[in-house]
């Protein structure tokens, strides 16, 4: 069978992520390369690919399979509704767009064409998440009472001296880094109501946040609470804990998620379970039995990579839709909101509800 033909827009460093991801794939041919920076060159010699400096031109002269829109946020509405107009199936990275207003005009758009769109919220092909829904959904925890969770890290300075927009507002972990974590969250205890939140950039003093404190009320009745920081010298972040990507040193002692319910709880990604045996004998008094879960680690963009290929030939639908990253930019929209008004955010319950789900261990 031939393979599927993608061509990547934007040579940044997700954009080369990709590119790695498709040069590794059996079911997936890297066609073309386009960026305008002069840098792409040499990224697209040494991938062995063409390079084209516009869509039009890519579009016009090799015409895809299916398009990686690996472009700066800002960009993200204009190039994927051009390639919606082309037809031509896309893989859009998170977030679907810089605002929710233009995130409801794409969703129009994919909606009313039946355009094929996955958004890269790459973690929910991670399988780490597979196994800790298959775990909530098993009953094993009981009715889920609570979810902590962490994304505590250290951005070096050199991160905001080499792009000083990253100090200004538009940027912070809310904008930049939350919405990685709202995906897992909504994969794992279902759809946010509410949201309250404090910041602070006590540390580094820039005009947007260095720290947050979030508090979520789940449509389910579950409460969370959420840490989050790039200033913190802590491991406790996805990154530092999944094993997933390689770039990042890895603690086998933390977790950065703790979901708990009626009968026990489970840390994420250690997936150590502590579970009460029997009905009758659920107490604070009373011992735990533990376990860890097992599970295969496997590189979640990679995965995703394979999981675009399907969509793009008809074999699947998209695991991440363009509403799903809607409903995600909305609650870190809310985030903000909250944290500058002081005041409780409630999203609207007229938003779409349908499930929200990791790739599933089968394809493991």
């Amino acid at each position: 069978m031939a393979r599927t033909r993608i061509a990547i827009a934007g040579a940044g460093y997700i954009g080369q992520a990709h590119l790695a991801a498709a040069q590794l794939s059996g079911t997936v041919e890297l066609l073309a390369l386009v960026d305008p920076a002069p840098t792409a060159g040499d990224i697209a010699a040494r991938a062995g690919v063409l390079l084209y400096s516009t869509l039009d031109e890519l579009i016009a002269k090799a015409r895809p399979d299916g398009i990686v829109l690996a472009t700066p946020n800002q960009l993200h509405l204009p190039h994927a509704l051009q390639c919606i107009a082309a037809g031509i199936p896309i893989l859009l990275e998170k977030p679907i767009t810089p605002t929710v207003k233009e995130a409801e005009s794409l969703v129009r758009a994919v909606e009313a064409q039946n355009a094929k769109v996955l958004i890269g919220h790459h973690r929910a092909h991670s399988p780490i998440m597979a196994r800790a829904r298959e775990v909530v959904q098993s009953g094993q925890l009981g009715r889920l009472v609570s979810v902590m969770g962490s994304a505590l890290f250290l951005k070096p300075d050199h991160y905001f001296a080499d792009a000083p927009w990253r100090t200004q507002p538009g940027a912070g972990p809310i904008l930049l880094n939350m919405i990685h974590e709202v995906h897992n969250l909504r994969i794992l205890c279902g759809d946010i109501a509410a949201v309250q939140a404090f910041t602070s950039h006590a540390t580094r003093g820039f005009a947007v946040e260095d720290t947050a404190s979030i508090s979520l009320r789940f449509e389910s009745g579950v409460l969370g609470t959420f840490m989050l920081s790039d200033t913190a010298a802590s491991a406790k972040s996805w990154e530092q804990t999944s094993q997933e990507n390689k770039a990042y040193p890895s603690y086998d002692d933390e977790d950065c998620y703790v979901i708990s319910g009626t009968h026990g709880s489970l840390s994420v990604p250690t997936m150590r379970i502590k579970s009460y045996a029997r009905d009758e004998d659920r107490s604070w008094w009373k011992p735990f039995d533990t376990s860890v879960v097992a599970l295969t680690r496997e590189d979640p963009i990679q995965r995703q990579m394979e999981h675009f290929g399907a969509v793009v030939r008809g074999e699947a639908a998209p695991l991440v839709t363009a509403r799903d990253g809607l409903n995600n930019l909305r609650v870190t929209e809310a985030i903000v909101q909250a944290a500058k008004s002081g005041q409780t955010v409630y999203l609207s319950s007229s938003q779409s509800h349908q499930s929200v789900q990791p790739e599933p261990m089968a394809n493991v």
